[in-house]
């Protein structure tokens, strides 16, 4: 959310980003919507004031004056009772479409509607060359009984349920991703899969994608992501400068429905409706340097990761249609998917700046003793299965084993290969 007094101070650069980030809103009704909303306030205010004046002098009043100043006292409260209604709706009317405003994305990146302006930075590792017919994850799957094929019957399509090696693959990457974090130091967090309404406005996730979430019963839907989670863990609080920067490493089960995508990956483990995730989560000061050195570090941390995994990724810089409504910006690591001949993301980094922040209300007081909204970012640290498709396709061997990177041995007693026996 941008703050109202910004928006009617820079209608051109507001009106822009909505534009370039393909925003269905009129800005000129919102901005009508907030005249009116003063407006009324005004009336309203001076109401108040006015019964406050009456409140004082009829404790100093005799009796002849104080019954007519009760008077006049109840029938501003009758206004107000008739007025304040209309106020509150018309807030929240106001707020409602505040919600849609787009952030302003970085002057720097590139503008257009979709993944076709988006911009390779570099790319990391070499494709791998396959001196034999290389089999996809599936293939792979099915090949070493790692995937229960019935699972379909249990939890419906695009579900998944590993066994074996496998599984035990899964979780030693979320192990590995979160010792990792805890080196760099940030603290671990385990965390629900339910969240409330709030939660998921507050990240921006609503009211935008909200076909996207399981909608349960009491307010609570399933989270897409351990961001929503980490961002509103601190919700109404006001931090001091100590407890800056927050560096959160959340681990949760996500859910998302998948709804626009509908024909697209519905083969093996690339998008399925249930997931793992590790993110990487930063709260700083309000300082777009300080955001800056967090967005290098969050990238920094997913391409030592990936590195480790040795996978290889390129960097990709969204374009404004592509990046999301509240974000400056959104940089993708892509790893290489040998079956599909291309690069698909598996990490995106983004920064908020204090989008997310009013949203959420995170704040804190600074050296001054002013109360001030927060900048945010996140990053995926390792998000599973999704990233096991490239592990097994890119590492794969001719006997149908795959090898495991040395970073991952040690999560896995030692294991180089997975898959000899049933190769064997």
């Amino acid at each position: 959310m941008l703050d109202v007094d910004f928006i009617v101070g820079n209608v051109d650069v507001v009106k822009r980003a909505i534009d370039v980030k393909g925003v269905d809103l009129d800005l000129d009704h919102l901005l009508a919507k907030h005249e009116e909303v003063k407006a009324i306030l005004i009336e309203v205010e001076d109401l108040r004031h006015e019964r406050n004046v009456l409140s004082k002098q009829t404790g100093k009043a005799d009796e002849s004056e104080r019954q007519q100043l009760i008077k006049e006292s109840r029938s501003i409260g009758s206004k107000l009772k008739e007025k304040e209604p209309g106020l509150r709706e018309k807030q929240d009317e106001l707020r409602e479409l505040l919600l849609l405003v787009p952030n302003i994305p970085g002057d720097d990146e590139p503008v257009g509607p979709g993944e076709e302006s988006n911009v390779e930075l570099r790319t990391w590792g070499d494709k791998p060359e396959f001196g034999f017919e290389a089999k996809d994850h599936v293939e792979l799957l099915e090949l070493h009984d790692w995937a229960v094929a019935s699972i379909g019957n249990l939890a419906g399509s695009r579900s998944y349920a590993l066994r074996g090696e496998l599984a035990l693959l899964e979780m030693s990457l979320w192990r590995f991703a979160l010792d990792y974090m805890v080196k760099q130091g940030f603290t671990a967090v385990a965390l629900p899969s339910f969240a409330r309404e709030a939660a998921l406005v507050g990240t921006g996730h609503f009211p935008g994608s909200r076909e996207e979430a399981y909608e349960l019963e009491d307010d609570l839907f399933l989270s897409g992501t351990s961001e929503v989670g980490l961002n509103y863990l601190r919700s109404g609080e006001i931090l001091s400068p100590s407890d800056l920067p927050v560096r959160d490493a959340g681990f949760s089960t996500c859910f998302r429905r998948e709804a626009g995508a509908a024909g697209k990956d519905v083969r093996g483990l690339l998008r399925v409706h249930q997931f793992y995730k590790v993110e990487q989560y930063v709260c700083c000061v309000p300082d777009r340097e300080e955001s800056n050195r967090w967005f290098e570090a969050l990238l920094a941390n997913a391409e030592a990761l990936v590195q480790a995994l040795e996978l290889p990724y390129r960097l990709v810089r969204l374009s404004t249609g592509e990046m999301g409504a509240g974000k400056v910006r959104t940089w993708d690591i892509e790893c290489w998917l040998p079956s599909a001949n291309e690069y698909r993301e598996t990490h995106s980094v983004a920064e908020f700046y204090d989008w997310q922040a009013r949203r959420a209300d995170l704040r804190y007081r600074d050296e001054d003793g002013r109360v001030r909204y927060l900048y945010t970012l996140n990053n995926t640290a390792i998000a599973t299965p999704r990233i096991l498709a490239q592990l097994l396709e890119v590492h794969q061997q001719e006997d149908g084993t795959v090898r495991m990177p040395a970073a991952l041995q040690p999560y896995l007693d030692g294991l180089e290969v997975l898959g000899a026996a049933s190769a064997d």
